[in-house]
């Protein structure tokens, strides 16, 4: 089941129309909890009420191989999190308090995980990772021994650093607290791996909302102890439900993909005045952040310049000049590594906007950029999430729709190759198992992209379609977007398995009206 940020479940059912609705109904966005930051806040607030029902939520996702989280190794942030959070209730409460068992299978699964390829590449696990590893060895190894139940981990050697991992960047972000100086803003989303310099730490503070980067865990940890103000507020809101999630509120955010994701279909879809006011408010010169207290980010700007282009509040690309390379558009400036869909975005954004020099030529750019990093069997692959799926609609429907002259015809084709290729025979799309979310993408690519009257894709289209509508409602679908841990933005998912199914429009063609 998915939970709001800080309210209710989130419906599967509706059209269109109850989706955009939503959007001011829920304005912090609707977002699936995380074991990763729940955890953290067991560990970090128990204190903050629905303490009992976070640990009783933790200790039900436990898997049978004692891991948490996804396949393979997106499993390794998430256990750290919970055997972390278990231990240190087991030292503070008693075995009373939670099954040492528990602890004991979880610390089994990250003997061998540990020793395993280097994790996913998710946000801050550079800083998690180590951060966890010294405090679960100082449950293990400190001169208590280790807590109530696990006296057997006594003298056993220290969990190892996984390959690839170097804990230099953790030093020099607690260096930087340490000495009074501010971390860059960034680094407030995951404020938490400071330990205990995150408390009050110098240039840190709450946005409007009480969130410090906007993350429950990075708030209690700056929070410490249950004194009033924004910041416990906050708390005590998007904890109501007891499991919090990586990242709230996503308002920006899940606005802009929602109404980009719905207009791009061809869903004759308006949304409220209000919902688009906030949103051109959002970008500012600088461009525009997922939420307060968080940087302005490229991937952000561009989707909300899209859609409000597309909704006929077209503010310009001026902010994302900040953006640019020379060669393609940074994520934020600083970013290790580069974003094929922040690209796609861009991209978008760049077609919606009059033709000349400056904007034709950053639209060639990123062309090339994106068409030189395309895989060889044609799909493309991305850092913001799990599945080659997201990444290949978001890079395909860019380039069909924007490319200069025509020029990435022959890698829109190879994209839509490999859809056709990878569809299981349910018809469904997926990178573990067939997924509405995937199958969305997928459907959503090959109608937009696809050459019409090919019969073959014709084909792909009704048995996905048809697969579609089957799996819309089931409750094993993944998580697949990459924050700190794995998250399924639940609206923003919801939306394109709307547009994909033709469910969207359901009710009639009535649009919402702009009021």
């Amino acid at each position: 089941m998915t939970l709001t940020a800080g309210s209710v479940p989130a419906t599967r059912s509706g059209t269109a129309h109850d989706l955009v609705a939503a959007l001011t109904g829920e304005p912090a966005g609707q977002t699936s909890p995380s074991v990763y930051e729940t955890a953290r806040l067991v560990a970090l607030a128990p204190w903050l009420d629905g303490h009992d029902r976070r640990l009783t939520w933790l200790l039900a996702r436990q898997r049978p191989d004692g891991g948490w989280g996804g396949p393979g190794g997106y499993a390794l942030v998430p256990t750290l999190s919970a055997v972390e959070a278990l231990l240190t209730v087991l030292r503070r409460d008693g075995p009373a308090a939670v099954p040492a068992a528990a602890a004991h299978r979880g610390l089994t699964f990250l003997s061998g995980a540990l020793r395993g390829d280097a994790p996913p590449d998710l946000p801050a696990t550079d800083l998690i990772v180590p951060a966890l590893l010294t405090a679960v060895d100082r449950h293990l190894t400190g001169p208590a021994g280790p807590p109530p139940g696990l006296a057997e981990w006594a003298g056993r050697p220290r969990l190892p650093l996984p390959a690839g991992l170097d804990p230099a960047r953790l030093t020099r972000v607690r260096a930087l607290l340490a000495a009074g100086r501010p971390v860059p803003e960034k680094l407030a989303h995951a404020l938490e791996v400071a330990g205990e310099l995150a408390y009050r730490a110098a240039g840190v503070r709450p946005s409007a909302s009480g969130a410090v980067g906007a993350s429950p865990a990075a708030t209690a940890a700056w929070l410490g102890c249950p004194e009033p103000g924004a910041a416990l507020d906050y708390l005590r809101a998007v904890a109501r439900p007891g499991p919090v999630p990586c990242a709230s509120p996503i308002t920006v955010f899940e606005r802009a993909w929602v109404l980009g994701i719905l207009v791009r279909a061809g869903v004759p879809v308006g949304a409220p005045e209000p919902v688009l006011t906030e949103l051109r408010a959002a970008v500012g010169p600088s461009g525009a952040a997922t939420a307060p207290g968080l940087p302005a980010d490229a991937d952000t700007t561009a989707v909300a310049l899209y859609a409000l282009a597309r909704l006929g509040r077209a503010p310009g690309v001026g902010p994302l000049a900040g953006f640019d390379t020379g060669r393609h558009f940074c994520t934020w400036p600083g970013e290790d590594g580069a974003s094929l869909t922040t690209n796609a975005h861009v991209l978008d954004a760049l077609g919606e906007q009059p033709s000349g020099p400056g904007v034709t030529g950053a639209r060639r750019r990123v062309t090339e950029w994106l068409v030189e990093r395309q895989q060889p069997d044609g799909r493309w692959e991305d850092r913001w999430h799990a599945s080659a799926c997201y990444a290949t609609y978001a890079v395909l429907l860019a380039l069909a729709d924007h490319a200069p002259d025509g020029t990435a015809r022959a890698a829109v084709e190879r994209g839509v190759a490999w859809l056709l290729d990878t569809q299981r025979p349910d018809g469904s799309w997926g990178l573990w198992h067939g997924t509405a979310e995937e199958t969305a993408y997928a459907v959503l690519a090959l109608a937009g992209a696809g050459r019409s009257g090919d019969a073959r894709i014709a084909a792909a289209l009704a048995r996905g379609r048809r697969r579609l509508s089957e799996l819309d409602g089931c409750d094993d679908e993944p998580a697949l977007w990459h924050d700190k841990d794995l998250y399924r933005p639940t609206q923003i998912v919801r939306a394109a398995v709307l547009a994909a199914s033709g469910r969207a429009v359901e009710a009639g063609p009535t649009m919402i009206r702009i009021a």
